[in-house]
């Protein structure tokens, strides 16, 4: 006879920092809970792709590793021991006669009373260089992301892109490459303000409104050919790696099926961070809204306030906004000691 799955209260699709941190607020919540993502391992994008990157918008936090927060996340989210379904790509998202949600994988079916898409940016995938060259020294001196910042030690290293990753990046290399240049197309960048003005304080290499147009070498990058897009003067950078930051393209999969309200290649929400679908709420990147800055500070907050509605969805007689934290703890602590001082029966 076949078991049937467990029915949780909230079922949290994509183990990334908002989707960590729902988790813990639903312990907090007394909610039973599941996260299921697609990615081997927890931490979405911050642990595939950036772990050795410091991340600086996290409040309480002056800088901090990707791969330092995501443990931190973990760690916090694993006290009240949600259920993990992790390499599982969500395929198919019904809702039964009885109102359960049934989320179905290729591996196996979930079902849940209430559901927090937190996808990030659903699956994604580097945006490729396509100047000459650039697939040939792909994985031989080209990258899209940085896994272990010390392969870079004393190499000369050329960042490429104008967006905060990219300038972050170019920072992080300055105390670790024997040289950095750092390449944009534009005259402008989208990076945070500060970001820029630190490195252009370090002295290292800008080439902005120059563009890439070859890769070359023998069995690695060896030189990388520029054009200035005004005057059309061509140069030659000698480089050991090219630290490629053009960002991602993102897809919402199979998400896109299920008859959300879809906004900008993300998922509609209220201020409820309700979506047009009773009971299916969506927090962090994924989430679209009026004024949306995506931030992981922000997914934080739309995680806890998707919790709370959740709950509510679940049960109208449990308020939305919930006890403090610490009063929460405390009086989980004064059970478990009244519990602890209780004769056995």
């Amino acid at each position: 006879m076949n078991q049937q799955p467990q029915i949780f209260d909230i079922t949290i699709l994509g183990g990334g920092p908002t989707g960590l941190f729902a988790a813990f607020y639903a312990g907090l919540r007394n909610a039973s809970c599941k996260i299921i993502d697609s990615m081997p391992a927890l931490g979405g994008r911050l642990t595939a792709v950036y772990p050795e990157k410091y991340i600086y918008d996290v409040a309480g936090f002056p800088k901090v590793l990707a791969k330092d927060l995501v443990d931190n996340l973990i760690a916090q989210a694993m006290a009240y021991a949600p259920s993990l379904a992790l390499g599982e790509v969500a395929q198919t998202l019904t809702r039964r006669e009885d109102g359960i949600w049934e989320l179905k994988t290729a591996e196996s079916i979930h079902l849940t009373k209430t559901l927090i898409v937190a996808a990030g940016v659903g699956s994604y995938s580097p945006k490729k260089h396509l100047a000459t060259g650039a697939d040939t020294f792909e994985g031989r001196g080209i990258s899209y992301a940085v896994v272990n910042k010390e392969i870079y030690r004393n190499r000369r290293v050329v960042v490429v892109g104008g967006g905060d990753s990219a300038l972050d990046w170019a920072n992080e290399m300055v105390s670790i490459a024997s040289e950095v240049t750092l390449v944009h197309r534009s005259d402008r960048f989208r990076a945070h303000d500060d970001s820029v003005s630190k490195f252009q304080k370090t002295g290292a290499r800008i080439l902005t409104g120059t563009e890439i147009t070859a890769f070359e070498g023998a069995d690695h990058l060896q030189k990388i050919r520029i054009q200035n897009t005004e005057t059309l003067e061509e140069g030659i950078i000698e480089a050991d790696d090219a630290i490629i930051m053009f960002g991602f393209n993102s897809s919402l999969g199979k998400i896109r099926e299920w008859g959300l309200e879809l906004e900008n290649d993300g998922i509609k929400v209220n201020e409820c961070m309700e979506t047009n679908i009773a009971g299916i709420y969506a927090a962090g990147d994924i989430a679209e809204y009026r004024g949306k800055l995506k931030l992981i500070a922000t997914g934080f907050s739309e995680a806890a306030i998707a919790v709370n509605f959740a709950k509510t969805f679940i049960n109208p007689k449990e308020k939305a906004q919930p006890l403090h934290s610490t009063t929460i703890m405390e009086l989980k602590e004064k059970r478990q000691a009244r519990a602890a001082a209780s004769p056995a029966k």
